[in-house]
């Protein structure tokens, strides 16, 4: 068979689209992993997605992360049209996919922290108790409840979103994104624990925790955006393993 032009080209940008999602799988399983080994998720509770051009890269439903192989690849594009592996994404998808649309996410984290999912159970935000928060974007708010997988709760968590990177849904858990999956999870982690120092702190009988002002956190925010290594002449930073703000 003659092999028209550009097919060779077509054929090479195939293989590095699957080369690139193979990779971003790999990331994301490990990523996944993670929030167990952390004691941020139970069992299958949780999922983490990334998203490759304009395909979206998820967790699937129920299966142990610890099982998952590079056969188990799941897939959709931003419609929630399953494109790649047979496995059932997700029941959290429309959370997943409501961020992809509205922000430049390309990478989400959803957990059931349990620091975090208390003070969901509290207050309608987390109080500025430390100056973390800015990283998120300012103080972190808590969605209403509504039943898990809805578009509803897609919903709430579009509002408690905007202008954040992360906020949290109340009776349920977290939610963070960011331009990489490190940096997600970063801002995953970094939220846990700023509700675990607010629970520590407001549980001291007879005293109440010291809070910033908004102008303090605005600083504080303001600092952030110079913070890590500064790129070499050759483009690259100076350093590996430096995430931004989350290692302030």
């Amino acid at each position: 068979m003659t092999e028209r032009p550009g097919d060779g080209r077509e054929a090479e940008d195939t293989r590095s689209v699957r080369e690139e999602e193979a990779r971003a799988w790999a990331e994301l399983v490990g990523t996944a992993r993670r929030t167990v080994a952390d004691g941020l998720v139970v069992g299958t509770s949780g999922n983490v997605s990334v998203r490759v051009g304009e395909t979206v890269l998820v967790t699937p439903s129920g299966v142990p992360y610890d099982r998952l192989t590079p056969d188990d690849v799941t897939g959709v594009d931003l419609t929630g049209r399953q494109v790649l592996g047979r496995l059932v994404p997700t029941s959290e998808l429309p959370m997943h996919l409501a961020v992809y649309r509205t922000t430049g996410a390309r990478a989400v984290v959803h957990t059931h922290a349990v620091h975090a999912t208390a003070v969901s159970t509290l207050v309608d935000e987390l109080p500025p108790i430390h100056y973390m928060a800015a990283a998120l974007g300012g103080p972190v708010r808590v969605a209403p409840y509504a039943t898990y997988g809805t578009d509803g709760l897609a919903g709430h968590m579009l509002r408690a979103l905007d202008g954040r990177t992360g906020c949290l849904l109340q009776n349920h858990g977290t939610v963070t994104y960011g331009t990489t999956l490190t940096q997600a999870y970063d801002r995953t982690a970094q939220l846990e624990w700023m509700c675990r120092l607010w629970l520590t702190a407001a549980s001291v009988p007879g005293l109440s925790p010291h809070l910033l002002t908004p102008e303090q956190l605005t600083e504080a925010g303001d600092r952030m955006r110079g913070y890590g290594q500064r790129p070499s002449p050759s483009g690259t930073s100076s350093t590996s393993g430096t995430s931004g703000p989350s290692g302030v």
